[in-house]
């Protein structure tokens, strides 16, 4: 079993930036992926960037290309969004997923599931 644990959120003015992180224990394979979502008030939960396992691959939503960077440190089993240039309409809980097969966007491809970590922009 897979077990997440996201850090990193709080209140941030338009423009700063964050970096969340997610530690991974349990069992992951080297063939694994894991991914940030996020979820705001009303709204579906919505995919934000992936990676695999060994960083080979990764994936970013269209809102997070060219502000979001997603990284790996195998040495440390941890995940990490880096955010750049936030705007209000960042604002949302922040989950981290895995899944032991290749990249998907879909959270329902996601059987394993974080906390979550709010994350505030304000303007």
């Amino acid at each position: 079993q897979v077990r997440l644990t996201e850090s990193g959120g709080g209140l941030m003015q338009a423009g700063g930036s964050l970096r969340l992180s997610c530690e991974v224990s349990g069992f992951i394979s080297s063939t694994s992926a894991v991914a940030w979502f996020r979820q705001a008030p009303g709204k579906e939960r919505e995919f934000v960037a992936a990676i695999t396992w060994r960083g080979a691959n990764k994936a970013y939503g269209d809102s997070q290309k060219g502000r979001f960077t997603i990284s790996i440190d195998n040495a440390v089993n941890a995940v990490y969004l880096q955010m750049n240039s936030l705007k209000p309409e960042d604002t949302a809980v922040y989950y981290c997923a895995a899944r032991d097969r290749f990249i998907t966007t879909q959270p329902a491809d996601f059987p394993s599931w974080g906390q979550g970590t709010q994350v505030t922009v304000s303007s």
